[in-house]
């Protein structure tokens, strides 16, 4: 074959000139060569944006997960806060409904000991202030709507 410049050459065993339908086939080469290039060229180009967007969207992904996961850390910090105040609170309540239960005792106790007139049988005077609550043979109740307490 010729040269690629387009001159003809000659030689001993003959001349030997390039045609023109070898030239634009070499044209023609050459420019699907440049486009397949440009091609190729767009392609990475867009490929680069592709990434370069799924990190951008990653990105706001993590900030916004994070941000997430700050709010779910100060909801658990805020109930566990409060679970620590209501079980404080329950432990008040619990020693004062004890101590209300042994006042009751207390007062039963009390109750049934005039009214079964134990001082009377020892020789007490069964007449005056105490002998008022013998008609009192109930035991004191209280129920959990009774109690009412203030801090």
């Amino acid at each position: 074959m010729g040269s690629s410049s387009g001159n003809s050459n000659s030689s001993a065993s003959g001349s030997m000139v390039r045609s023109g339908s070898e030239e634009e086939l070499h044209q023609l080469m050459d420019q699907r060569k440049r486009k397949r290039m440009e091609s190729n060229r767009e392609s990475a180009r867009r490929s680069r944006m592709r990434k370069q967007k799924l990190l951008d969207d990653l990105t706001a992904q993590v900030t916004q997960l994070a941000k997430d996961n700050n709010q779910i850390l100060t909801s658990i910090t805020f109930t566990t806060q409060h679970y620590l105040n209501m079980e404080a609170e329950n432990s008040v309540l619990r020693a004062q409904v004890m101590e209300l239960s042994q006042r009751l005792d207390s007062l039963n106790e009390i109750l049934h000991y005039l009214n079964n007139g134990v001082y009377g049988s020892e020789g007490f005077e069964t007449s005056g202030p105490f002998n008022m609550i013998h008609h009192l043979n109930q035991p004191i109740i209280a129920s959990s709507a009774d109690m009412m307490f203030e801090y």
